[in-house]
């Protein structure tokens, strides 16, 4: 490897993030946002001519830490399914010189989930002890690796179309306290936190269909206006998000809410620079918590640069 600017490719970075505390550096993160130290603009969306994909570039600035980049990420139309890729550029405050070019796959993977844990661990109820997962690519495997011990889990559920026809005993291994459910509404009932984890475009859960209130978190995709639930359950939800900033413009389902249901960006009651900063209470389960996260160049850029400092 050279001198910098380092160029990291996926194993690389798969084997320096497992010797950093990934939840640890995004707490530090949103904190620093809630702090004034640190910039999170909007997602950057740019489509490609005649319908061949789009890019989003994802921004960020840790004064902080001297830092600031972007991860752009492609969405490629093929005739054998959309190609996504992602790269991370790492950039100096004091030079303006790159430091650090990385494959973005693991940093996102790691990213995601850290999130979503710092949600649960934020919003969760502390008697939660049923948790079910949908989906089992690597995103969702991570979910589970970093909400595992967040609470006194007594089972752990989890449904993907993908099962049904897969030898299970590896995803099984994962965790003693999980099986694979044959449907989503029997990975779901009586659940107390549900970790969606897919890349579906559309809804894959009604929440008006739980048996009880629940913490229910959502990813989605980079597929145009992506959601994992009804737009229109937002409504009858208490709604948290990684940040209201920017959150609120490019998550799918509050785009819909917003346009056909009446929903406001107002009626977001918390983001994690919020809750991590003690300045929202945690929610009263008298109906269903919904956190969203659409992933931030901040987060990305704060991996990047653990990642920097290691080498």
């Amino acid at each position: 490897m050279s001198s910098p600017p380092f160029v990291i490719n996926q194993a690389q970075a798969r084997e320096l993030l497992a010797q950093v505390d990934v939840p640890q550096i995004l707490r530090t993160l949103f904190r620093a946002l809630a702090a004034g130290h640190a910039v999170q603009p909007a997602q950057q969306l740019v489509a490609f001519p005649h319908g061949a994909g789009d890019f989003i570039n994802y921004l960020g600035v840790l004064a902080a830490e001297g830092v600031y980049g972007v991860k752009t990420s492609p969405y490629i139309v093929r005739e054998q399914g959309p190609l996504v890729t992602a790269w991370t550029l790492l950039m100096s405050m004091q030079t303006g010189e790159p430091l650090l070019l990385c494959d973005a796959a693991e940093l996102t993977t790691a990213r995601t989930a850290a999130t979503t844990a710092l949600a649960v661990e934020a919003l969760a109820p502390q008697a939660a002890r049923r948790l079910a997962i949908i989906g089992n690519g690597k995103v969702a495997q991570a979910h589970l690796h970093y909400v595992k011990n967040l609470r006194d889990w007594q089972s752990i559920s989890v449904f993907s179309p993908s099962l049904a026809t897969a030898n299970t005993d590896a995803i099984k291994r994962l965790d003693p306290r999980l099986s694979v459910a044959d449907s989503c509404d029997a990975a779901v009932a009586d659940a107390d936190v549900i970790l969606l984890c897919t890349s579906s475009a559309g809804p894959v859960i009604d929440p008006s269909r739980l048996s009880k209130p629940a913490l229910i978190t959502s990813i989605s995709t980079n597929a145009p206006r992506a959601h994992e639930v009804p737009p229109q359950s937002l409504n009858a939800m208490q709604v948290f998000c990684d940040y209201r900033q920017t959150t609120p413009g490019s998550a799918g389902e509050m785009l819909i809410a917003a346009e056909q249901h009446g929903w406001d960006k107002n009626a977001i009651v918390g983001d994690l620079p919020e809750l991590l900063s003690e300045q929202v209470q945690r929610p009263p389960y008298d109906r269903h918590v919904f956190f969203r996260s659409i992933g931030l160049g901040l987060e990305d850029i704060a991996l990047a640069n653990a990642l920097w400092r290691l080498l």
